[in-house]
């Protein structure tokens, strides 16, 4: 036992040194990972410790791989450790890269999202910066994932070309048919002409009305009022033909409109919606000053359409913004019923006569 221990001390040896390094290396990168996530938890509290994590698996990872191959110089032949000291290094420059990759993206992902709330907490407009957040955030992975492809020769010179202008060029020109870059286009629009920005209430159809929550670079993300999500690729929203209710002036003009019955009378219906309508306190005077001079009413009414069994009648109502104007349509709809019902005015609904005939 002595004996074979003296002729295998210097492996034994190294052996030892290896894994004690390993351990040390883990340990001094769990408690890097404890340190930074204390830290960022200070400065942006309540932010995911995803990257964090899977910098920490990484890296536990590449220790425990580099340590396994410098175990395997202990069993192989002196012909091969050339080669093995190739994968040593390949697999130390990999891990080191896609190590500052996260990194970088991580710190990169931090500070936009922390300018981002500055901008919103001064009410300032966050588009631009939102959007950008993922062009840098997409840029920095591309150049990880390149810079990892140079480790492998078979790969080195599509990396090269990749990352060289003629390669950029090339591979926009390869894709120019496909939906991902026309989304990606769709949203370089969007950020650059400002159809809408973040937090502007929009509608696409009846179906998509909502807020702008996010403008990726692939979809743009709108909160409906059903708090639900709706997604939409750029390249379809840049298409459609959209309301802006944030866009420019705010007020805006309901029409309200309610069916009558021809026997009841048209004046004392007109008289109730513009009563009711005036009385909501939502309504905005938008009269001019010649016009309250004459003496003309906040909210105008009139008969607008004959139909088969009813009469139309619209009252035109301006509010400061869209909001309101949907606050006010739902309460005047219920109160000009309920005065409808009291003043005897009908509102008219189908009804059809069966008509019974006897057998012989």
């Amino acid at each position: 036992m002595q004996e074979l221990f003296n002729i295998h001390k210097l492996d034994i040896i190294y052996g030892i040194i290896v894994i004690t390094v390993i351990l040390v290396l883990r340990l001094l990168t769990n408690k890097l990972h404890h340190w930074l996530a204390k830290e960022k938890q200070k400065k942006f509290p309540g932010e995911p410790s995803r990257p964090l994590n899977l910098l920490k698996r990484l890296l536990n990872t590449l220790w425990i791989v580099l340590g396994l191959i410098a175990l395997t110089f202990l069993i192989v032949d002196e012909s091969q450790q050339n080669n093995l000291a190739d994968d040593f290094k390949t697999v130390l420059y990999i891990g080191v890269v896609l190590a500052l990759t996260v990194i970088a993206a991580t710190t990169a992902n931090m500070w936009f999202k922390h300018d981002i709330q500055k901008k919103i907490e001064t009410e300032q407009d966050p588009t631009s910066f939102k959007f950008l957040r993922y062009v840098v955030l997409v840029g920095i992975y591309f150049i990880g994932i390149m810079l990892s492809l140079l480790a492998f020769p078979s790969l080195k010179g599509v990396a090269q070309t990749a990352l060289g202008g003629a390669g950029v060029m090339a591979l926009i020109a390869g894709f120019a048919a496909q939906e991902a870059l026309s989304n990606v286009i769709g949203g370089l629009f969007i950020i650059t002409f400002k159809p809408f920005r973040i937090g502007d209430l929009i509608k696409i159809t009846d179906a998509m009305v909502g807020r702008v929550n996010d403008i990726t670079l692939r979809h743009t993300v709108i909160r409906n009022f059903e708090n639900k999500m709706i997604v939409i690729p750029n390249a379809i929203i840049n298409k459609e033909k959209l309301i802006n209710y944030d866009m420019g002036e705010l007020k805006c003009c309901e029409r309200i409109e309610i069916g009558i019955s021809y026997d009841s009378d048209i004046d004392l219906a007109k008289k109730i919606m513009q009563e009711e309508c005036e009385r909501h306190p939502l309504i905005l005077d938008n009269r001019t000053e010649l016009e309250v001079q004459e003496g003309k009413p906040i909210v105008r009414t009139a008969l607008t359409q004959l139909n088969d069994s009813s009469m139309t009648i619209r009252a035109w109502t301006w509010e400061r913004n869209y909001s309101d104007s949907f606050q006010l349509k739902i309460d005047v709809l219920e109160s000009i019923k309920k005065r409808f019902d009291k003043e005897g005015i009908e509102i008219p609904f189908p009804y059809r006569t069966v008509v019974m005939k006897k057998d012989k």
